[in-house]
């Protein structure tokens, strides 16, 4: 952690502002309200992400939000990595706690798994694969999308660690707690059994 700090607290706070700006874009809004669907906030959770935008019942937007919820958190760490990994670090966090709590939408945003793994694609890639893995496996086995993402998102930061990135696995481990935080709702609906399966029509 010395290194990361040794990076420059100007640099650093430069890299999280910048991050956070791109992060707070938000996507799933701009798309529906460009298509003419209104307020995604307005339907289903009043969640801004791609699994709140599927409601609206279009599936080519959904994706979109999806992509650009992950790009918008890839291109935060790749462009500020060209000041070194240090700033890609704060850039990833700032892309994260922007997409969650975006200033322009009175800090109501996304729970944050699309930029998550967007975060994670910029900064090592392989981890993404990691997440994306577990995630399948989780999502065929028991078709909760939700369960699917916070299992992910536990094992990412382990397996980042005892693979040796530890300063990222610190990192996601902040992020995973923070992804827990936005999931309590969902949390108690997969306790009480009353959470949405993929597929299903509820």
């Amino acid at each position: 952690m010395s290194d990361f700090f040794n990076a420059g607290i100007p640099l650093l706070l430069l890299s999280l502002i910048f991050g956070y700006l791109l992060g707070s874009v938000p996507f799933g809004l701009i798309l529906t309200r460009m298509a003419g669907l209104g307020d995604v906030r307005s339907i289903g959770s009043g969640n801004i992400g791609a699994t709140n935008v599927l409601r609206t019942g279009n599936k080519k937007l959904a994706a979109a939000t999806l992509i650009l919820d992950m790009l918008k958190g890839t291109v935060a760490v790749l462009v500020a990595g060209i000041a070194g990994p240090e700033a890609a670090i704060a850039a990833g966090l700032g892309a994260f706690l922007g997409h969650i709590f975006p200033v322009w939408l009175k800090f109501k945003g996304g729970k944050g798994v699309a930029t998550y793994l967007g975060v994670l694609l910029g900064l090592f890639w392989k981890g993404a694969l990691i997440f994306a893995a577990v995630w399948l496996l989780i999502a065929f086995a028991t078709r909760y999308s939700s369960l699917a993402a916070l299992v992910a998102a536990v094992v990412t930061p382990i397996a980042l660690y005892f693979i040796g990135y530890h300063q990222i696995a610190f990192l996601f481990l902040i992020l995973t707690i923070i992804v827990f935080l936005k999931h309590r709702a969902n949390i108690q609906r997969l306790v009480s059994g009353t959470e949405g399966r993929i597929g299903s029509k509820k």
